[in-house]
């Protein structure tokens, strides 16, 4: 076996064998076009660690044939720098991975600044934080950001099966895997293909005869598999109980489910299903609980465990102390119900493009009334299609002051039309 670890083993060689990013790195993506044109530019990855960020630099330098450095700015100093530097002026042009980027001192950076500008150096920054707020002006100004995200479910899957079957580079002997210690595995390391490497790995090399078992993975990964089973009904359950109890306004119940899938640690599927909660069972009713929610699972996702759990705490509770309203997402329901029932019908003329040549020769857009040029910004005229022009599909519950307000609003563009 070599001595590197799997994750360092199994990184790409060339663009085509990265793991998931296919945003940035599939076909006619925008990466992928910067390497097949060979018009390559500095550039800063950002996004939740073991995504992939170190993986696309050397997949980059490998596909390209160019010399490959990294630099680590909380760790390495100016005269690794200086090495690096001397390297791309003698034999040409480096790709530096700088990894922590947004801690580069400002001596790095007026040292860096130059070498960027003349070309000797390709950076390629890495960092776990949002670059618009955490790196200089100076530098943000000479690269191009760009976000990688958490690999889904799919990817890691791949990559653990792409690790046993390449004796090469992953296991130089035959190993057995059984489902659900690979269902818990993928389930429990956040999108984290580093992460998914080294437990594998420890997995691998601590089981009898090479035959992981899940209570090999529980070990390897110090947690129980108290949310999977080999189906993955469990766990499932659990999010609906989750759910149901963020529905019923139950505090203690919300917390106790998500507990559960916190010790389980699964914070993608978490953070998805709480996500879906604050816009299908608060919606309206409090408007800010989905702007919460969205802020505090970035946070989550960024911190990962153990701390993810106190944003996923607050998450939890406000949504379910918040009151409840559905009604935005039955009228989107009731509305695809009338488009699948009539299909897509004609759209009123005076509501159509008028911005072209020949519009007004075919009577576009010649009667549309500017709202905003009548008293309360309103006018009464037809927006929906003819043969639908009375459906009415949004009904506010009320639950809160927001959609109280938006409940009058439309209380009152009702009366209006019915000439009130």
């Amino acid at each position: 076996m070599a001595t590197q670890n799997l994750a360092r083993r199994m990184r790409p060689r060339n663009i085509d064998e990265v793991i998931g990013q296919q945003h940035l790195v599939g076909p006619g993506k925008i990466i992928r076009r910067m390497v097949e044109t060979k018009l390559l530019s500095s550039m800063i990855l950002y996004g939740p660690p073991g995504t992939g960020k170190t993986s696309i630099a050397s997949a980059i330098a490998g596909t390209m044939g160019l010399t490959f450095r990294s630099f680590n700015a909380t760790s390495d100093n100016k005269k690794k720098l200086q090495e690096i530097a001397e390297e791309a002026k003698a034999f040409g042009t480096v790709i530096l991975l700088l990894d922590e980027i947004h801690r580069l001192t400002k001596p790095l950076q007026d040292f860096l600044l130059p070498l960027l500008e003349n070309g000797d150096i390709i950076l390629i920054g890495a960092t776990t934080e949002n670059p618009y707020f955490s790196v200089v002006p100076a530098i943000r100004s000479r690269v191009q950001i760009f976000e990688v995200k958490s690999l889904e479910i799919e990817d890691l899957v791949r990559a653990v099966k792409l690790a046993l079957s390449d004796h090469e580079r992953g296991f130089d002997f035959d190993v057995k895997l059984d489902d659900d210690a690979l269902n818990f595995l993928v389930h429990s390391t956040n999108g984290d293909l580093r992460s998914v490497f080294n437990s594998l790995e420890l997995a691998v090399l601590s089981s009898d005869n090479h035959h992981v078992t899940m209570e090999d993975m529980e070990n390897s990964l110090q947690k129980k598999a108290a949310t999977f089973d080999r189906d993955g009904d469990a766990h499932y359950d659990l999010l609906s109980a989750l759910q149901k109890s963020i529905r019923g306004s139950d505090v203690n119940a919300a917390l106790h489910y998500a507990a559960r899938l916190v010790e389980g640690g699964d914070l993608m599927s978490l953070s998805r299903r709480l996500m879906v909660m604050a816009y299908e069972d608060i919606g309206l009713a409090n408007p800010d609980a989905a702007l919460h929610t969205v802020t505090a699972l970035e946070a989550a996702s960024r911190l990962g465990f153990p701390e993810a759990r106190i944003p996923i705490a607050n998450v939890v509770v406000d949504l379910a102390l918040s009151p409840k309203s559905n009604a935005a997402y039955m009228a989107m329901d009731n509305a695809l119900s009338d488009l699948h029932k009539h299909g897509d019908l004609p759209i009123p003329a005076h509501l159509q493009d008028g911005h072209y040549a020949g519009a007004k020769e075919l009577g576009r857009a010649i009667s549309y009334q500017y709202p905003h040029s009548f008293p309360d910004h309103w006018v009464n005229q037809q927006y929906l299609p003819d043969k639908i022009r009375n459906a009415d599909y949004f009904e506010a519950d009320g639950m809160g002051k927001y959609e109280r307000a938006l409940m009058e609003r439309k209380r009152w563009i009702d009366e209006k039309k019915n000439g009130k």
